[in-house]
């Protein structure tokens, strides 16, 4: 019953510290990987933004009828000079952390699939697999 009443439960200070960690934590999420898909009458293109990340941060697995990217940022809390002092970070506003994201891949040819990185965008080529028509023939009647 409560569940049902707004306001029922709410105490006034967890509203104040959702504020806070609202505000002061804004740029510390990984957002999702947004990706733009196109099709063509061949192929399916996709483009996904995966910005600061280097080629060898991101995998690409075909696990039966779904393709799976993951990218992972690693996170130093300590950084080295070229004269060899050490500095520690006061304050991080860049994100740190991973992407994930699966797709759908029933209708694609497997074998196929060719991956480019670029600018911090992900392109996938996924070609479609090609109808097969059985052959027609006539049955003799016995």
């Amino acid at each position: 019953m409560y569940g049902l009443t707004p306001f029922s439960r709410m105490n006034i200070f967890d509203a104040i510290n959702d504020f806070d960690k609202d505000f002061y934590d804004r740029g510390t999420k990984v957002t999702a990987c947004r990706t733009d898909i196109k099709e063509d009458e061949d192929k399916f293109v996709t483009e996904s933004e995966l910005p600061g990340f280097k080629k060898e941060d991101i995998s690409i697995d075909i696990d039966g009828q779904s393709l799976t990217i993951r990218a992972v940022h690693s996170d130093k809390k300590e950084t080295e000079s070229s004269d060899g002092t050490k500095s520690r970070y006061i304050r991080r506003e860049r994100s740190y952390g991973s992407y994930q994201r699966s797709f759908d891949i029933s209708g694609i040819d497997t074998e196929n699939i060719s991956a480019a990185y670029k600018d911090g965008i992900l392109t996938l080529t996924l070609p479609k697999k090609k109808a097969t028509v059985p052959p027609t023939r006539r049955l003799q009647i016995d």
